[in-house]
């Protein structure tokens, strides 16, 4: 049963050199920098997304992911959320308004795999970048690079993935859109959705806590992750796979990494998800195929590299 969280709304990255961070996250992949704070932090976001930014990066000695925030429907259900998470035994701490540039407070909470997240219910909306907000024009002039429309989601490595997945579906309200099933039949991967997407956030078990697979960020068509593909050897950046098709969510797919180390995805197609659908299985015996149809094999550094 969905509960008022709506989609995701933003993500904190650590990367190990602002400005390489900046060509890469900016000028490649395409998001506009829309701010900068007094901490050091800057907020970037897609063309077509609303709210003002959806991506923060800080400078650190190591590589990886803060935390994850989603947003939810209004103040009633981020209090109600809370104490939910509470009678559920998470332990829950919060961030006053203001804390995150233009975002209003922040619940949060860590997961059994390890991964610090938070739910605000506010948030400034700039609207779609460069476009009018009577009589729009279908996309922008002078976007770069892969012209990123929109942070998609993240896939999450670490261990517990049954407990987060229950977490995720009976308190926050998510739906198991597709899974991975060991022989016995237990999940050792999670997609879910708060939308109709085929999945906002992912979990996958591995022995290590609080790991970061990858971020993704949307195109719309498959010529333009083609293009996406071209760019990454135009530019010299290092490359995990693709162009390809995943089994899961039948979507299209480029892994690339950040100079940091951190793996991104460029994304697009995919199926869609209604709440009464059923979860899709698949065997985790047939790992390959799930994950890269058309190889029927997983890349070598695709479940190693983490970060």
């Amino acid at each position: 049963m969905r509960k008022g969280v709506i989609r995701p709304g933003h993500i904190q990255l650590r990367v190990m050199d602002m400005e390489e961070a900046l060509k890469h996250y900016r000028d490649l992949i395409g998001l506009i920098e829309v701010d900068r704070d007094d901490k050091g932090r800057v907020y970037l976001k897609g063309w077509t997304e609303v709210d003002k930014y959806s991506v923060v990066l800080v400078e650190s000695d190591t590589p990886g992911l803060d935390f994850i925030g989603f947003k939810v429907l209004n103040e009633k259900v981020l209090n109600g959320l809370k104490n939910d998470l509470i009678d559920y035994g998470c332990e829950v701490f919060e961030h006053e308004a203001g804390e995150l540039d233009s975002c209003g407070r922040r619940v949060c909470f860590v997961t059994p795999t390890g991964h610090t997240f938070e739910l605000y219910a506010e948030k400034e909306q700039t609207g779609k970048w460069g476009l009018a907000k009577i009589n729009p024009d279908p996309w922008p002039l002078n976007l770069t690079g892969m012209k990123a429309e929109r942070f998609d989601h993240c896939l999450l490595m670490g261990p517990n993935v049954p407990a987060t997945k229950m977490l995720f579906s009976e308190v926050l309200g998510f739906d198991l859109s597709e899974q991975v099933v060991t022989p016995d039949n237990t999940i050792a991967g999670a997609f879910m959705s708060c939308s109709m997407k085929a999945h906002d956030i992912a979990f996958v078990e591995c022995p290590d806590f609080g790991k970061l697979h990858h971020v993704s960020f949307h195109l719309e068509t498959w010529q333009d992750l083609l293009k996406a593909a071209d760019l990454l050897t135009m530019t010299e950046t290092k490359k995990d796979i693709g162009p390809t098709r995943h089994g899961l969510t039948s979507g299209q797919t480029v892994y690339f990494f950040d100079r940091s180390g951190n793996r991104n995805e460029v994304f697009c197609g995919g199926d869609y998800h209604y709440p009464d659908h059923p979860p899709v299985t698949w065997k985790a015996e047939d790992l390959g195929k799930a994950i890269f149809y058309h190889e029927l094999v997983i890349h070598p550094t695709y479940l190693e590299v983490l970060t």
